[in-house]
């Protein structure tokens, strides 16, 4: 039977093209509706593959240019985080609804893997995917409605900054629990060894931030020894190749230590920002990745997504209407929560709480990863792009109503 279903593979270019052409009018078809391009693309994949037309199948090739799509989308996601944000929601009551928005969430997920009696990593995992909040979705949704520079879009995108950071470094954690027997023991072992190579990453981390910020305070040294080495290079491109010099040497280092590439990349960019490389090489390495990725790698990693999906693997539909209502339910709550323990409003709380439920891109990748690695079987994997969908479907139009709701 497989014999036969590899004679009628297409060949790896006709594949490559029908699925880039598909997710490309999808993206574009679902833009023209104010809904994310992902969506559309994740759509595409679903219908090219074998939940519908049965076409297009994920190939080891396809497999490759995905992963390169996941390095792109989190070094993008990278760029915009701004680290003084970051230490910015560390600050006052800040710190409450950044914990309450990430760990409410994470506890609400526990519970619901408890009560449908899921393994432990698949829990884990659902957590995970539960608490974290897209930051580019985030980001894009607030600039639509108008709304990115207002004190509630600032505190939404500071809280998403804060759950995307801590949501990686515990999948850092998570990660490195593969081919142990998850007993007590095991785990904390396990657990132990890889908080403290965490540790050390962040150790390192630190020491190139506060380096750079060193540097950059005495002057703009780095953009001026930047200039002078673009200018011996005669090669095209050669900013984008330092830059990427740098991220994939964060990258090394991060697999070194038995952590997925993502958290040195995402990490690595974190550290590049218009203070340190200039205005302008920044907006030439922005440009340059986000075309690479936004025009082909990303629509093949998210068509990539909705190959894989299967209705038919999701048999269990309490659990889906359960990770739902949770996801939704439990964001609003730490916003809530959060909001009333730093002395906000409750209409900026709710409002904050909607505002931090779209998942996007950051939980589709912690899916990805998740699957691949055999730590959720197929059913968890279509349920939790399910609700990917939904809530980044659903965010702008409840954030929409609430801001006008409350007049803000």
């Amino acid at each position: 039977m497989n014999l036969e279903l590899a004679q009628f593979e297409l060949p790896f270019f006709t594949n490559l093209l029908i699925l880039l052409v598909t997710a490309r009018l999808f993206g574009e078809l679902f833009e023209r509706f104010k809904q994310p391009a992902m969506i559309g693309e994740i759509v595409a994949g679903i219908v090219l593959g074998p939940s519908v037309l049965n076409l297009v199948h994920r190939t080891h090739d396809i497999e490759v240019i995905s992963e390169l799509g996941v390095f792109m989308l989190v070094i993008i996601a990278g760029l915009e985080i701004n680290i003084d944000e970051i230490l910015k929601s560390f600050k006052g009551k800040n710190i409450f609804i950044s914990f309450s928005a990430f760990f409410i969430p994470v506890l609400s997920g526990i519970w619901l893997g408890v009560v449908f009696k899921q393994d432990l990593m698949t829990t884990a995992f659902i957590s995970l995917c539960v608490a974290i909040t897209a930051l580019p979705v985030s980001i894009r949704i607030l600039m639509d409605l108008g709304k990115l520079n207002t004190e509630v879009g600032q505190k939404i995108i500071s809280v998403a900054i804060f759950d995307d950071v801590l949501a990686l470094s515990i999948l850092g954690v998570l990660l490195n629990l593969k081919n142990t027997d998850l007993s007590f023991g095991a785990v904390a072992e396990v657990a132990s060894i890889s908080i403290l190579k965490l540790l050390l990453f962040i150790a390192i981390l630190s020491a190139s931030y506060f380096v750079l910020q060193k540097i950059t305070n005495k002057g703009n040294y780095v953009e001026l020894y930047l200039d002078k080495i673009l200018s011996v290079i005669r090669g095209k491109e050669s900013l984008f190749a330092l830059f990427f010099i740098f991220i994939l040497l964060f990258s090394t280092i991060t697999e070194t230590l038995g952590f997925h590439f993502i958290i040195g990349a995402f990490f690595a960019a974190m550290l590049i920002s218009e203070k340190v490389v200039g205005s302008v090489h920044l907006k030439t390495v922005e440009k340059t990745t986000s075309s690479l990725a936004m025009g082909f790698l990303a629509p093949i990693f998210f068509a990539g997504i909705g190959l894989e999906f299967n209705f038919s693997a999701i048999q269990n539909y309490s659990l889906l209407a359960g990770i739902l209502a949770v996801s939704y339910f439990s964001k609003i709550l730490g916003g809530l929560f959060g909001g009333y323990l730093a002395g906000l409003e409750n209409r900026i709380s709710l409002i904050l709480g909607i505002g931090l439920n779209a998942r996007g891109i950051m939980e589709l990748v912690i899916v990805n990863i998740a699957f691949k690695a055999g730590y959720i079987n197929a059913e968890i994997f279509s349920i939790l792009i399910v609700m990917g969908v939904l809530t980044t479907l659903t965010t702008p139009i409840m954030l929409k109503w609430s801001f006008n709701r409350f007049k803000i």
